[in-house]
């Protein structure tokens, strides 16, 4: 006779219709006072007994039991639709382009609990052979924080993402910078467009792209205050950019500069122009008291200014394909530090927290400064020289 199952360790029972071993337990019950049944199945007995045993030793370490069908893709497509609240809208069209067309069709039929580190080592290997290590870590996010949602859900026990190691990506593209003729060339064929004013002030005060879109008619003194004591230049207040919050990237990058005499004098001549075309416009203008608007006062869209400048570009006899809007503002580092100003003060102009930024981020675009000190001996020993002749006469 077949001794019966103790209680609470399950039971065991034959499928005839499913031809397979049927592994059933409770494991709790529903605020309503309902059962709460996992089930495992196996093709012999024992192989059920197997997943009977997992079952209750989860159970008994505290451990949910992972749903069987999620798959890899399913818990990307909540986390998309459920972990990005509160984004930018940006931030959210990227992420879903990155899981669209590289983790989902890659490992989104996988089912999630089954998914191993191997498979992750290998996707990301793959991965890595079409992607800049940028991305590759944007992926690897991707996943990691799909998983993890998930994990915190019941859906799975563990997240194997995080025992992942990156690997290296392709290079990505390196950001350049125009030599004082390129910009010279750049400014003359923005003349006469709608771009002049956004080049001129990007090129000349170093101010990044996203600040100059979202800068308000409010934040420019295009007069300063030359009585005061000491005398107060006309300035732009660096104070917002187009992200999410509206503040700026970081809280040095908060920041007051003082205009060049030509960012002076191309604002005053946008802002008449600006004015003419609020007239023409008449009741389709939107008023937003911004800067730099589009042909009925709506903020310019981080596309249309590409596309806008690279025309200007190819109008200098550059290769617009070569060239972003952000290059200006690297421009401006290279132009300073070619002129001699010191990496401790462009950090300051162009708002980071210490020169170790400014040297990791535009490392292209900086004239080594440790050379001064060789070029200040040379030219001491230089005036030297003939008492170094006479000694070796002697």
């Amino acid at each position: 006779m077949t001794k019966r199952r103790s209680k609470g360790d399950g039971g065991l029972h034959w499928d005839e219709g499913r031809q397979r071993w049927i592994a059933s337990v409770t494991v709790g019950y529903t605020p309503s006072g309902k059962r709460i049944v996992r089930k495992a199945s196996g093709k012999t007995k024992t192989a059920a007994k197997e997943k009977l045993k997992e079952i209750l030793r989860d159970h008994d370490d505290g451990m949910p039991t992972p749903a069987k069908g999620y798959t890899v893709g399913q818990a990307v497509m909540d986390w998309l639709e459920y972990g990005l609240t509160g984004r930018a809208e940006g931030t959210v069209e990227t992420r879903r382009s990155l899981a669209k067309h590289h983790v989902i069709p890659q490992l989104g039929a996988r089912k999630l609990r089954e998914l191993s580190a191997e498979d992750v080592d290998r996707w990301l290997a793959e991965e890595a052979k079409k992607v800049s290590t940028r991305t590759l870590r944007d992926l690897r996010s991707i996943l990691r924080r799909s998983v993890a949602r998930a994990q915190a859900r019941d859906k799975v026990k563990r997240n194997v993402v995080l025992l992942c190691e990156l690997p290296e990506g392709r290079p990505g593209r390196p950001s350049k910078s125009f030599t004082r003729d390129e910009a010279l060339a750049v400014l003359t064929a923005a003349r006469g467009t709608s771009m002049y004013a956004y080049i001129v002030l990007s090129l000349l005060t170093g101010a990044r792209t996203e600040e100059l879109r979202a800068l308000p008619w409010s934040f420019v003194d295009l007069n300063g205050d030359p009585e005061a004591d000491p005398p107060i230049p006309p300035s732009i207040k660096v104070w917002t950019s187009v992200r999410r919050t509206g503040d700026t990237k970081t809280e040095k990058s908060r920041r007051t500069l003082a205009l060049p005499n030509w960012c002076v004098e191309v604002l005053r001549e946008h802002k008449e122009h600006q004015d003419q075309i609020r007239r023409d416009a008449g009741l389709d203008w939107e008023e937003n008291g911004l800067v730099f608007t589009s042909r009925v006062g709506t903020p310019l869209d981080k596309d249309n200014v590409r596309r806008a400048f690279r025309k200007v570009v190819e109008k200098a006899g550059l290769n617009p394909a070569d060239w972003v809007p952000r290059e200006l503002r690297h421009s401006f580092v290279s132009l300073l530090s070619d002129n001699g100003m010191p990496i401790e003060n462009i950090s300051r102009l162009v708002g980071h927290s210490d020169t170790r930024v400014t040297e990791t981020v535009y490392r292209h675009q900086l004239r080594p400064v440790l050379q001064e000190g060789a070029e200040a001996m040379d030219e001491i020993f230089r005036r030297g020289s003939g008492a170094r002749k006479a000694r070796r006469t002697a």
